[in-house]
């Protein structure tokens, strides 16, 4: 399965998740990718919009791979492989440390007004563009647990297969509308995609 841009892969699981519209869900987009997904999701559920804020733990030498992810309070996933790539305790902490720190700038840019949403008791609805190793997307299911939705639920268009199954417990829900067996980077299944940049963000998160 490809599909053409976000907008088209956010029309496709709002279909695979139309039992919650006009539940008043609350869908929350793992910046900064999954933002107009989750922003047109949303929409299409006739729900709110917010956004969840983790960042990944990125391997050394190679900050795409993640070797876990954090989320805004500071609690940590830790990939079982982390180890064998270099990431040692040390460079861990100094690596959770900047991108808290990263996060604490983003909150500030992204919502400066207002709290994030309260999931609590609602229907929350974690989105993200795809999943490749999980971390982020775990990071940031336990950061939406803790507030006690009423049910948690994992939306992606695509994901990897075993990244979906260790993603799996994490969520009450999760609707993934491809995994294919060969899977490298989720910018492979999308004809269009583009940067998002904090202005996205911000420009979404305005829209009412």
């Amino acid at each position: 399965m490809v599909f053409e841009d976000r907008l088209d892969a956010a029309s496709q699981l709002a279909r695979a998740l139309g039992k919650f519209r006009g539940k008043n869900p609350l869908v929350l987009a793992i910046p900064r990718g999954a933002v107009p997904m989750g922003r047109a999701l949303a929409d299409a559920l006739e729900g709110d919009f917010d956004v969840v804020l983790v960042r990944k733990l990125g391997s050394p030498g190679n900050p795409e791979f993640a070797v876990g992810a954090v989320d805004e309070a500071g609690w940590t996933y830790v990939a079982d492989y982390a180890d064998e790539v270099g990431a040692s305790r040390a460079y861990l902490a100094d690596e959770t440390a900047t991108q808290l720190a990263t996060m604490r700038v983003r909150r500030t840019l992204y919502t400066p007004a207002r709290p994030p949403i309260d999931p609590a008791g609602r229907i929350a609805i974690v989105v993200d563009d795809g999943i490749a190793t999980g971390a982020t997307m775990i990071a940031a299911l336990h950061s939406v647990r803790a507030r006690h939705p009423k049910r948690l639920v994992c939306a992606v268009p695509v994901g990897s297969r075993d990244s979906i199954e260790r993603v799996r417990g994490h969520a009450d829900e999760l609707v993934c509308l491809d995994s294919p067996a060969g899977f490298g980077a989720v910018s492979e299944f999308y004809r269009a995609f583009p940067q998002v940049d904090d202005k996205d963000v911000i420009a979404a998160l305005g829209k009412r």
